[in-house]
C-alpha cells in the first residue's frame, strides 16, 4: 500500500500541500500532490473506491441478513494495510465529531409520543441497564481475563480491574443504528411498541454509557488521592455536572433551532446545513461549559423532532430524512476506519478472549440487566426476553474504545510494562465483541422473534395485558 501514517492525517494539510504546489508556475499543470508526494488524484481515487466497496458490501449484507455495517467493518478489515492511513490522534478527533453527530441524529429520531406509557421504564432501562451490565460484565473481565488481555485465565487478581470496567462500560451501549436496520430487515415486523422502545432505548443509552466510561476514568486515574468514598463522591459529583449542563446547552440550543428553523430556513435543501452546524455547535459550547457534549447534541436532537413548527416549510419528518444520509456516512465512516487501522494479526491472541466476553455479555450480563427492570415493565415476558436479545454493538463502543486506550496508561496501579500491550489488547477485545454480536445477535434476532411470535400478527392486547 502506498500511503504512509501521514497519508491522509489532515484535510488542511492536503489544501496546503495542492496550494503549494499550484503556487509556482512550473507546477501548474503538474497533478497536485498530497503529503510526501503523493499524489492527490490517488489519494481521492483510494477514497472514493473506499466508499463504494462500502456501497456494495452494505447491499451484500443486508441480503445476507446481518447489519449493513458489519459488513463495512470486515470489509475494511480485509483489506487492511500495512501501514494505518490515518494517524491515532486524527481517528479519535474523527469519531468525536462522528459521535456528536449520531447523537444528534439518535434525538431526533426519537419520538416521545411513541413511547408514551413506558417512558418510565425506557428510561430505567438505558440508563439502568448500562450500569447494571457495565458491573455485571466488569466483574466477568476480571474473571476471565489474563493480566495482559492475551489469553483466558479464571481467577480475580489477574486483569487490572479498571481496565475490566473500562471495557465493559464501553461495551455496554447498544447500537441504535444496528437495531434500526436489523428490525427493519425482519419479514414480520415487530409490534409498534417493542420497536419504539428498542430505539428509544438504543438512542438514549449511548450518552449515559460515554458518561459511565467518563466515569471510570475519572475514579481510577493516577492523581486522585484519598479515601474511595471520596473520590466517588467527586467522580459522582462530577458526573451529575456534565448531564446536568449537558441537559442545559441542549435546550438552549433546541429553542436556537427552533428560532432558526422558523426564521432561517426557507427550502428544505437547507435543513442538511442547519442540522449540522446545531450538532456541532451543541457539542461544542456544552464541552466548553464543562457539561457532556454528547447529551446536549442528543438533547437538541431530541428538542427538535418533538416540536411543532410555523414554518409550513420543514417538518420534524423533513429534516430527519434529510440527516439520515448524512448519519449514514457518519457511521459507515467509522466502520471503515476502525476496520482499516485494526490489523488481524493483532487479534489472534485476544480472539478466543474477545468471543467468550461477548458470550457473557449476551448471555449474562445484557439479559439480567434488562430482567432486573421486568417489574417495572409493561411488556411480557416473551417481549422483555427479545429485548435482552436485541442488544447490539456498534459505533458507539467502537468509538469508546480510543478512550479506552488513552486511559489505560493513565490509570492507577497498573505496572507501566504491561500498558502496551493492555492498550492493544483492550482495542482487540472490544473489536471482537463487536463483531461476534453483530454477527449472532444480527443474524439470530429474526429467528427469535418468529419462535417467540412476536411478528406483526402477535396480538398487542396480549402483550400489553402483564404489569
Amino acid at each position: 500500500m502506498l500511503f504512509t501514517a501521514h497519508g491522509m492525517d489532515s484535510l488542511l494539510a492536503l489544501t496546503g500541500a495542492f496550494s503549494s504546489a499550484a503556487g509556482s508556475p512550473e507546477h501548474l499543470l503538474a497533478p497536485p500532490t498530497a503529503l510526501n508526494g503523493l499524489p492527490l488524484p490517488l489519494v481521492t481515487t483510494v477514497v472514493g473506491g473506499l466508499f463504494m466497496g462500502t456501497l456494495a458490501i452494505s447491499r451484500f449484507s443486508l441480503r445476507a441478513g446481518i447489519p449493513a455495517i458489519l459488513g463495512v467493518l470486515l470489509f475494511g478489515l480485509a483489506i487492511n494495510p500495512e501501514s494505518p492511513l490515518i494517524s491515532h490522534e486524527t481517528i479519535e478527533r474523527l469519531h468525536t465529531l462522528s459521535l456528536s453527530m449520531l447523537l444528534f441524529y439518535a434525538g431526533l429520531s426519537t419520538e416521545l409520543r411513541s413511547i408514551r406509557g413506558f417512558l418510565e421504564y425506557g428510561l430505567m432501562l438505558a440508563v439502568g441497564g448500562v450500569v447494571i451490565s457495565s458491573l455485571l460484565l466488569g466483574v466477568m473481565v476480571c474473571f476471565l481475563s489474563s493480566p495482559t488481555a492475551d489469553g483466558i485465565q479464571l481467577g480475580f487478581n489477574q486483569m487490572p480491574f479498571a481496565v475490566a470496567m473500562l471495557i465493559a462500560a464501553c461495551l455496554s451501549s447498544t447500537d441504535a443504528g444496528a437495531t434500526i436496520s436489523v428490525l427493519g430487515g425482519l419479514t414480520k415486523p415487530l409490534p409498534k411498541r417493542l420497536q419504539s422502545l428498542l430505539e428509544f432505548e438504543s438512542s438514549v443509552n449511548d450518552p449515559a454509557a460515554i458518561l459511565i466510561v467518563g466515569a471510570v476514568v475519572g475514579l481510577f486515574a493516577v492523581g486522585h488521592s484519598g479515601s474511595g468514598e471520596l473520590v466517588l463522591m467527586q467522580q459522582m459529583q462530577v458526573f451529575l455536572q456534565k448531564i446536568g449542563s449537558g441537559l442545559i446547552v441542549g435546550v438552549i440550543m433546541g429553542y436556537a433551532a427552533r428560532f432558526s428553523l422558523e426564521s432561517f430556513v426557507d427550502h428544505s435543501h437547507q435543513l442538511l446545513i442547519l442540522g449540522v452546524a446545531l450538532a456541532l455547535l451543541s457539542y461544542g459550547v456544552a464541552e466548553m461549559l464543562g457539561g457532556s457534549g454528547f447529551i446536549s447534541a442528543y438533547v437538541t436532537g431530541l428538542f427538535m423532532s418533538n416540536h411543532s413548527y410555523r414554518n409550513t416549510h420543514i417538518s420534524a419528518e423533513m429534516l430527519l430524512d434529510t440527516m439520515l444520509p448524512f448519519n449514514t456516512m457518519t457511521e459507515i465512516t467509522i466502520f471503515l476506519i476502525f476496520g482499516l487501522e485494526m490489523h488481524p494479526a493483532r487479534m489472534l491472541g485476544s480472539l478466543p478472549e474477545g468471543i467468550v466476553i461477548a458470550l457473557a455479555m449476551m448471555l449474562i450480563a445484557r439479559p439480567l440487566s434488562v430482567l432486573a427492570f421486568q417489574w417495572l415493565s409493561p411488556f411480557s415476558l416473551k417481549e422483555s426476553l427479545l429485548i435482552a436479545w436485541c442488544g447490539l454493538r456498534g459505533a458507539v463502543p467502537l468509538a469508546l474504545s480510543f478512550t479506552v486506550m488513552d486511559a489505560i496508561p493513565h490509570l492507577r496501579g497498573i505496572d507501566p510494562a504491561l500498558v502496551p500491550k493492555l492498550v492493544t489488547n483492550a482495542e482487540v477485545i472490544v473489536f471482537c465483541v463487536v463483531v461476534f454480536n453483530l454477527l449472532v445477535q444480527g443474524l439470530s434476532l429474526g429467528p427469535l422473534a418468529r419462535l417467540l411470535n412476536l411478528g406483526e400478527d402477535h396480538d398487542p392486547k396480549a402483550a400489553s395485558s402483564h404489569g
